[in-house]
């Protein structure tokens, strides 16, 4: 059945029944997606090797790359490779008490990657590869002054 066909039954319908006495209720119903809870936002502080602190949110689920991206976080050459392990770029340090905290460990395609980040600690992670969890809410992570990207050498 057309559209228009649809509409021109449902108007006709609308129109006998309520112009009658008898009253009508309509019931709409929402459902709200995972997007769209306000608990499943994480809130980040990315931390400037100056100090200075820049405040984004993200949802369960997105690495820290994609917070950088969505909240567009003016972090210079970071996430050059998309995601795709072929650069350092999103090379994050972590808190120790936070590093401890997360749910994966590096595998070996990460490592090989972080050995050629600049400011390299025991707590380095590539941020493509952290993904957000409800307990991470309130996260600091700091990025280093300086960035390497893997793919000119």
């Amino acid at each position: 059945m057309r559209n228009s066909a649809r509409l021109t039954l449902r108007n006709i319908w609308l129109k006998n029944n309520l112009s009658s006495s008898k009253t009508v209720n309509f019931t709409r119903t929402f459902s709200l997606g995972l997007a769209l809870r306000q608990q499943d936002v994480v809130n980040v502080t990315f931390v400037r090797a100056s100090g200075e602190k820049i405040k984004a949110s993200g949802k369960v689920g997105d690495s820290l790359l994609d917070v950088v991206v969505n909240n567009n976080v003016d972090l210079d050459g970071f996430g050059a490779c998309e995601g795709t392990l072929t650069c350092s770029t999103c090379h994050l340090i972590f808190k120790t008490n936070d590093y401890e905290k997360l749910p994966d460990k590096p595998g070996d395609e990460e490592l090989d990657m972080l050995d050629l980040a600049y400011d390299l600690t025991d707590t380095s992670r590539l941020g493509c590869q952290i993904n957000l969890t409800k307990d991470m809410d309130g996260l600091e992570v700091h990025v280093p002054a300086t960035i390497n990207d893997a793919r000119a050498a």
